[in-house]
């Protein structure tokens, strides 16, 4: 038996999270208690399925699973109305069953929309996190969002649903190209800045202890959302940078990657903090991003990104709540009306 660390959520549904390289080899054991004797369908993508499709489908049949797979091509276009109801159909064609489940074995995309489908199939079945990205591991996979995008923006169809397993194997992030690996990073500074500073400096000189790291970021993930599962409150900080990231990735057509996006978007609002009487913390963070090599530009005028705000979930009305540090581990939710939010992209990005 490989060594794993365990984090236990209580939510909804409750849940653990297993993390530890080479684990995925044991995931038979991890579902059994869970799932018992039934069918599994499995999500993936394109980039997955060539490297590791084959090697969950033996583990899974080894521990007496049958497992029908299905796969989408990699990349954020994936995420759509369509390939949700391709794979709704397929789970029908298997003859899934209540008591059955969907298993997402990918990023963020996958597990997306793994999630949404299991809970819109029969009304709802189990399913399974198996994150292949850092991104998706410390992000994603955990909590319970699930969602697809349609062209007015990134997440707007979706539901809340945890998962009943999550299963990390960090040595599934080995084979990550270096961009999509550094995505993964955006999103470890995020938790740094919003709630953690001993976490913030241990990043300063990469690279990272994976596992470590890892299992404190779902830590801190785990709870905030143990406070707040559907978003009416604190789990707002778990959404620093990304009001004004989600912005520049629907701006760019998804060209701009959702962790590149996010790094843009964390500069925006520590520089927007001290205009709305903040702690000023963009030039450490701005430093640090950039050590990790993200390009910071906003290539997207003021105008253009408010115009992309406006259909951000976070929105009610003519009020929009953005997350803004006030020093490095203590961000804070702040109110502020469509025409103050307008003025102060305006000021920061002309």
């Amino acid at each position: 038996m490989l060594p794993y660390t365990t984090i236990h959520v209580e939510a909804s549904r409750s849940y653990d999270i297993h993390i530890g390289r080479g684990i995925l080899s044991q995931i038979g054991g991890f579902l059994r208690p869970l799932l018992g004797e039934c069918r599994v369908a499995v999500l993936t993508d394109s980039t997955v399925d060539d490297l590791y499709g084959e090697r969950l489908i033996e583990t899974l049949g080894a521990a007496g699973y049958t497992a029908d797979k299905f796969v989408v091509p990699a990349g954020e276009a994936s995420k759509c109305a369509d390939n949700l109801l391709e794979f709704l159909n397929f789970m029908a064609d298997c003859k899934l069953t209540r008591s059955d489940a969907v298993i997402a074995f990918g990023g963020g995309v996958v597990g997306d929309m793994a999630g949404l489908s299991a809970a819109l199939y029969l009304r709802g079945v189990k399913y399974v996190q198996i994150p292949t990205t850092l991104l998706a591991a410390v992000d994603s996979s955990v909590g319970g969002k699930t969602a697809i995008d349609i062209p007015a923006g990134k997440n707007l169809v979706g539901a809340f649903y945890q998962p009943a397993l999550v299963c990390c194997d960090t040595e599934l992030m080995d084979t990550l190209a270096p961009e999509v690996y550094r995505d993964g990073c955006a999103e470890v500074i995020k938790y740094g800045v919003i709630l953690d500073k001993n976490l913030y400096d241990k990043l300063q000189q990469p690279p990272f202890d994976r596992e470590s790291v890892v299992a404190r970021c779902v830590e801190i993930k785990r709870d905030v959302v143990q406070q707040d599962e559907f978003d009416n409150g604190v789990r707002g900080l778990l959404n620093f940078g990304h009001t004004f990231g989600h912005a520049i990735e629907k701006m760019s057509r998804f060209g701009v990657s959702h962790g590149s996006a996010v790094a843009k978007g964390m500069v925006i609002a520590a520089r927007m903090a001290p205009l709305c009487g903040r702690g000023n913390v963009a030039e450490e963070l701005s430093a640090l991003l950039a050590g990790y090599g993200f390009d910071l530009s906003c290539p997207y005028s003021a105008d253009d990104l408010f115009d992309a705000i406006l259909s951000d979930k976070k929105r009610r009305g003519g009020n929009i709540t953005v997350v803004l540090p006030e020093a490095v581990g203590h961000c804070v939710l702040v109110g502020l009306t469509v025409e103050e939010l307008h003025d102060k992209l305006k000021q920061i990005l002309g």
